[in-house]
């Protein structure tokens, strides 16, 4: 035991072919060889031996090459470097020569691993590669009939990663992080309706083994979870959505210009007149002035803060009747001209208020017409809602251009005709 390198790695006390962890690797030594010669090595080493070797492998029609139509084929490598990649996969049995016809040809153990980096580069570009590259693994080896339990785990461990980014980000309640989160669900959601089409495949199997079909529930339920938190996203969504501060009159939300300014980036900074600093400002100072502002800061600022914990007085709610007073008064208004109107008239021309404001709550109360909850109540709202006219919205949009209104809803409202 003392002549294996290996061993040096072990207590003196353990035999390596009695640890599961590593038999497996032990009883694959000659597949891994292929990767071991692949990748040892600098970057630039392992980049030339993956390019020679994926070369030779590509010619699918002429498996075997010879010495000549090697130098040809890789002409715009050095011929001394070339030599010395050439020798090395052929000692470690990655290229096979045939003394025979004198040709190179690849091993099974280099097929094998080309296959799999074949594999690998195609999912190099996906938005979630290392999901789509473990459900290919794992689809590859339930239509042959060797399903892996390792390939079952990491495609477990991937899905829990998810959901649990995915509820962090619901936990967050931050608007910003949820859509974000919303998009990569999106993203990956193909992968996983592929992985429960074969997650069911594989538990269909009566001849499957208690550990993997226990993987496989696992994996199963972990989807499910996940194709739940679509509706989790947008439930928290609408919350936030319901919870937004309105500016005014305007129309704007306070999420409007959160978005603005994340859009603007570092274009940003000059609005901000200085109330943001890029650096913190350093102060130099003695140390008996540092030894003060410890004392104050750990201290004396506690103690305020005890004789300042008393409870503030009571105050009234600011008076914001005006506001339901005038929006009142928009509604009669509108009540009253759309009582007067008998044949259609565009949407533009029944809306269209003073301001972007009113026109904006105009339309509002359009599309409350002939429902049936806003006609159960009282008021000048209801009495818009049960008035004998239909809105008919169409898709394309209406030039306006007057009150601070560029575009409105094409469509008219007319009155209701006959049944």
């Amino acid at each position: 035991m003392q002549d294996n390198p290996l061993a040096d790695f072990f207590k003196p006390s353990v035999e390596l072919a009695d640890l599961p962890a590593l038999f497996p690797l032990l009883r694959a030594r000659e597949a891994l060889n292929a990767f071991i010669t692949l990748f040892r090595g600098g970057d630039d080493e392992v980049l030339i031996r993956l390019m020679i070797l994926r070369e030779i492998g590509g010619r699918a029609e002429a498996p075997r090459w010879s010495p000549q139509e090697l130098k040809a084929t890789f002409a715009y490598l050095d011929p001394t470097k070339l030599n010395t990649v050439l020798n090395r996969l052929r000692e470690n049995e990655l290229l096979v020569w045939d003394n025979d016809e004198s040709v190179y040809q690849l091993s099974s153990s280099a097929r094998m691993a080309l296959a799999a980096i074949a594999t690998l580069l195609g999912f190099s570009e996906d938005d979630d590669a290392e999901l789509g590259f473990i459900t290919a693994q794992v689809a590859a080896g339930q239509s042959v009939g060797k399903v892996s339990v390792e390939a079952l785990q990491h495609l477990l461990g991937r899905l829990n990663e998810l959901q649990a980014e995915f509820e962090q980000a619901v936990l967050s309640a931050s608007e910003f992080v949820i859509r974000a989160a919303q998009k990569k669900l999106d993203s990956v959601w193909h992968w996983v309706e592929k992985g429960t089409e074969i997650i069911r495949a594989i538990t269909a199997d009566d001849e499957l083994d208690g550990p993997t079909h226990r993987v496989a529930q696992a994996i199963g339920q972990a989807q499910s979870r996940m194709l739940r938190m679509t509706a989790v996203f947008q439930r928290t969504l609408n919350n936030i959505q319901s919870q937004r501060v309105h500016l005014g009159e305007s129309g704007m939300t306070s999420t409007d210009i959160a978005d603005w300014l994340r859009r603007q980036g570092v274009h940003a900074t000059p609005l901000l007149n200085g109330c943001l600093q890029a650096h913190p400002q350093p102060v130099f100072v003695t140390e008996s002035e540092m030894l003060d502002i410890a004392e104050y800061e750990l201290l004396e600022r506690e103690r305020e803060q005890v004789r300042d914990a008393i409870i503030p007085s009571a105050l009234d709610a600011p008076t914001t009747d005006h506001i339901e007073i005038e929006r009142l008064l928009f509604a009669e208004d509108f009540r009253d001209s759309l009582t007067t109107l008998d044949q259609p008239q565009p949407i533009a021309d029944v809306a269209l208020g003073a301001n972007y404001a009113q026109t904006a709550y105009r339309m509002s109360l359009l599309a409350l017409l002939n429902d049936p909850e806003s006609q159960a109540l009282n008021g000048p709202v209801a009495d818009i809602a049960r008035l004998p006219l239909r809105l008919d919205i169409q898709a394309e949009l209406a030039m306006v251009n007057k009150n601070g209104v560029a575009q409105m809803s094409g469509g008219v409202v007319k009155p209701k005709g006959p049944r």
